[in-house]
């Protein structure tokens, strides 16, 4: 979906991951990328891994530079959220050039990582791990 407003072209994607939600707004500018009104490198706490994992998708297409990154996160922590960027992100480009889409599907940042936290189930320590038995 993209929105025309105020001689700006807005493209917008959402991507999920574990509990986090991102909602991602590419506008065509310098390259800065700001996450619920922070700067991504502040809030993301200057992880070069998060930053490089939110990021990817634009850094494989090669248009680091072409647009102005607008995230607005919430749930889960920062892998979760840095993740749910990237989802987002991509889905954007999508929308931007339809001949992205088949870079970034055969890189793999197209997929929805349904992985989610297991419930811990009663008279267990854990989703998994038991009391140690004991035979006698």
């Amino acid at each position: 979906m993209s929105n025309i407003s105020n001689n700006h072209i807005t493209y917008l994607g959402t991507g999920r991951r574990k509990t986090s939600i991102a909602r991602v707004r590419l506008i065509p500018g310098s390259g800065k990328l700001i996450i619920n009104g922070l700067p991504g490198e502040s809030y993301l706490q200057f992880s070069p891994n998060y930053l490089r994992i939110s990021c990817s998708p634009l850094t494989i297409l090669g248009l680091n530079k072409e647009y102005d990154i607008y995230v607005k996160a919430e749930g889960g922590g920062l892998t979760g959220q840095a993740d749910a960027i990237r989802l987002g992100l991509a889905r954007a480009l999508c929308i931007v050039n339809p001949d992205n889409r088949t870079t970034l599907k055969s890189e793999g940042l197209l997929s929805r990582d349904s992985r989610v936290k297991e419930r811990k189930k009663y008279g267990l320590r854990k989703a998994r791990k038991a009391p140690q038995y004991s035979k006698r």
